[in-house]
């Protein structure tokens, strides 16, 4: 599925309420006041205001999404509540609109499989995190790859495993990037999705302190 259709489809649900997240990144996420965090994928905006509070005055939370919808109501949210320290930024994943080295904490929630190009997601996760810095991310993975018939099927786009890799190649993608203490801190049992199955894991681990 393109990034169109994608961002149309996430912008119709922005005013929803279906819960679009498959994981819990953000209650291992430990974000300490003063930080600076981005949520990848951050829809509404929920983990990025609370991620906000978290780092209090001092700090800022930045929410990544592409689509115009949900950023618009994260936004509202927001405001809302009357949180001033949070950003929203309409960006491709693949080249996040966020300075190099300036970031102290990543999260996601089941976002990262749907890219096309993980390894230039995950370079650019390395690039935005100051040396030390750390990601918790809540994702999916196949037991075995995934069929081509699911890649662009919507309910499987939707539920989160259409661009899902295997655990092997999703670990292989993080060394190869250059991440290190590399840590699974939850895993699923194995459940079936379509001819195949499917496991949710939260994974963290830390870019190298330098270079």
């Amino acid at each position: 599925m393109n990034t169109q259709k994608i961002e149309i489809r996430y912008s119709e649900l922005a005013e929803g309420n279906c819960c679009l997240s498959c994981g819990s990144a953000i209650e291992y996420s430990k974000a300490k006041p003063g930080e600076v965090c981005v949520d990848l994928g951050s829809g509404r905006g929920t983990d990025v205001i609370r991620l906000a509070q978290e780092v209090g005055e001092y700090g800022l939370a930045i929410g990544i999404d592409v689509s115009g919808g949900m950023l618009k109501k994260a936004e509202k949210n927001a405001a809302k509540l009357g949180v001033t320290n949070a950003e929203f930024r309409k960006s491709e994943l693949e080249d996040i609109k966020v300075d190099s080295s300036t970031v102290d904490l990543i999260i996601s929630n089941c976002t990262i499989n749907h890219a096309k190009d993980k390894f230039k997601v995950w370079s650019e996760v390395e690039r935005i995190l100051k040396n030390s810095g750390r990601f918790v991310v809540s994702d999916i993975y196949s037991t075995i790859e995934v069929p081509e018939e699911y890649r662009n099927d919507p309910q499987a786009v939707a539920e989160c495993w259409a661009g899902a890799t295997t655990k092997d190649d999703y670990l292989e993608t993080l060394q190869k990037v250059g991440f290190v203490d590399i840590e699974i801190i939850e895993e699923s049992k194995p459940y079936p999705k379509g001819q195949i199955e499917v496991v949710s894991f939260t994974i963290a681990g830390r870019k190298k302190c330098c270079g």
